[in-house]
């Protein structure tokens, strides 16, 4: 099978996640993610953009990890987790997915908004690349390669 390359646009979220729940996916237990409310309403919501993760013949692909972030709130926030001046470790999701290059820039910003209307921080890290191409397995015309000559040492 040969692969197409196609132009796209990265999107990743940060999200928290609840220890208990990072707990779990470290044992393996992947269905803690779907049992999580606030990490089961960000992958409904995503799933509901159809615009999303389209690769050939999969859809809705993403990728996630679980990891900590750090950050120290200044005067004038209102955090969800942490104290003015007090710097805080917090578990957190990251969602990566993406969508076709050629999408408006009026519907990225929709987009945006609908994750922003879910997200409950104050700020969210949402972040969106510029383009790049991944593969999209769909078959490809033959492309004719030069051979490389293999040596063993």
């Amino acid at each position: 099978m040969n692969i197409e390359l196609k132009q796209v646009r990265k999107l990743r979220i940060h999200w928290p996640i609840e220890v208990g729940t990072m707990t779990q996916l470290a044992g393996g237990n992947l269905t803690a993610l779907e049992a999580d409310a606030g990490i089961a309403l960000l992958l409904q919501t995503l799933a509901d953009i159809p615009e999303l993760g389209g690769f050939g013949n999969y859809h809705h692909v993403f990728e996630s990890s679980a990891g900590f972030e750090g950050f120290t709130v200044a005067e004038g926030a209102n955090p969800t987790l942490g104290l003015v001046g007090q710097r805080t470790i917090s578990p957190t999701f990251v969602f990566t997915t993406y969508f076709d290059y050629a999408m408006s820039e009026a519907e990225v910003q929709d987009m945006i908004q609908q994750i922003v209307r879910i997200h409950p921080w104050e700020v969210p890290v949402i972040e969106i690349s510029g383009p790049i191409s991944v593969s999209t397995g769909v078959e490809a015309p033959a492309v004719d390669m030069p051979a490389v000559e293999s040596r063993v040492a």
